[in-house]
């Protein structure tokens, strides 16, 4: 549900896969792709200014706040992210700082069910979704869809408003 012109921070952005395909959605509007590793940013800064697309900012974020200034966003996106937060708590204090009245925080990760998902998942993912969405509505947000994404296997695909 993305719209030209909205601010939309990709956090965890990593090389910048959604952060680019959003860049290109919105001429118009502006895409942060935060992320903490600073080798991450140093490229995702190359990519940036290589781009035909200028509207992309890459954000070095704390292990604990995205480092993003107060109103400044309309969608908080989080790809297979939240489960690496150390410090949910204060970075979702950040997330919901940075985002505007009603807006949005997107987050998709793997679903970790015992007895269905992989090892991997059950050694790298520190709690389900019921435990995640628990820690995000403490933090100020309400739930207001879970999305079936077809090829999403693993993962599921929830969207917050901000309260």
């Amino acid at each position: 549900a993305l719209k030209d012109g909205m601010r939309v921070a990709d956090i965890g952005a990593g090389t910048g896969f959604f952060s680019a395909a959003m860049a290109q959605r919105l001429p118009q509007g502006w895409v942060y792709a935060v992320d903490i590793a600073p080798r991450f940013v140093e490229y995702l800064s190359q990519v940036a200014a290589n781009s035909k697309h200028r509207n992309m900012t890459p954000v070095l974020a704390g292990h604990n706040a995205v480092r993003l200034a107060p109103g400044s966003i309309d969608l908080a996106f989080l790809c297979d992210t939240y489960h690496h937060f150390e410090f949910p708590r204060a970075t979702l204090a950040s997330i919901h700082r940075a985002l505007r009245p009603q807006g949005t925080l997107v987050v998709s990760d793997f679903e970790r069910r015992q007895g269905k998902s992989r090892e991997f998942v059950m050694k790298h993912v520190r709690a389900g979704k019921t435990t995640f969405r628990t820690e995000i509505e403490a933090a100020g947000f309400a739930l207001a869809e879970e999305v079936q994404v077809a090829g999403l296997e693993e993962n599921y695909f929830l969207r917050f408003i901000k309260r």
